[in-house]
């Protein structure tokens, strides 16, 4: 018998459909050093998942005289023009996304980078990739809330648990995890051992559709429980910002 399909298959972006970690590492690096700090690479991977306004309140820390704003604006430019040079796409990641919008799986984006850069990355994608995108900007709480994937499922008007998400950092499995949906770690610069991925995969070389019916199959009763969310990493302490669904 044939595993029943989830309702959506919800991607995380950076570090699962393209590999930015280091477009981003180094984009860091030379603003804090352009501004007289220094930057290692353990200060870098503490970042990995997390919403950008962390990122900008980081840099802000180590010396960056510039608005959380105007941080991650700049850092989001750096890393479009890496883009535009080269797409580092992840192994496995475009064949299988074709394959689910080929049986006609719906589809969505849930990054914390801007909008813009979401935008920038799907440009490049020589299909009809997603039906929605959720970037960073059009969410009140970042990665590791549960936020972001909640408004996936409400934005494309199927329920959390129906669906399943790939992730590739503790914090995004996190959000996944808490929001009810389904979660395939794909563990890249840092393991995901111990974290509330409810599968893990160490590549997206080689899975179809098939493979991710019988993950939602297998663990859709079998989740994780959600994290707390009290803790203060749960929470952008920038502003509230209008949610901007696009479809």
């Amino acid at each position: 018998m044939t595993a029943q399909n989830p309702a959506a298959v919800l991607w995380d972006m950076d570090g699962t459909i393209v590999d930015t970690e280091p477009y981003w590492m180094s984009a860091q690096a030379a603003l804090i050093e352009a501004h007289g700090g220094s930057w290692t690479h353990e200060e870098a991977l503490d970042l990995v998942g997390s919403g950008l306004w962390r990122t900008a309140q980081a840099m802000q820390a180590h010396g960056v005289n510039m608005s959380e704003d105007a941080i991650v604006s700049l850092l989001s430019e750096r890393v479009m023009e890496q883009i535009s040079a080269s797409v580092p796409w992840r192994p496995g990641a475009m064949e299988l996304l074709k394959a689910l919008r080929e049986q006609g799986i719906r589809t969505a984006l849930v990054t914390m980078s801007i909008g813009r850069m979401a935008e920038h990355v799907r440009a490049f994608i020589p299909f009809d990739a997603f039906d929605v995108v959720i970037s960073g900007d059009s969410v009140t709480n970042a990665k590791p809330h549960p936020e972001a994937y909640l408004a996936a499922a409400a934005a494309l008007g199927v329920a959390a648990e129906d669906c399943v998400a790939i992730e590739d950092s503790t914090t995004g499995v996190t959000s996944a995890a808490a929001a009810g949906v389904v979660t395939i770690g794909v563990p890249h610069f840092l393991p995901l051992d111990g974290s509330p991925a409810h599968v893990l995969w160490p590549t997206l070389l080689g899975r179809g559709p098939g493979d991710i019916a019988e993950a939602f199959a297998q663990h859709r009763e079998t989740g994780a429980p959600a994290p707390e969310l009290n803790h203060p990493a749960h929470h952008r302490e920038t502003p509230p910002m209008t949610p901007r669904f696009t479809s």
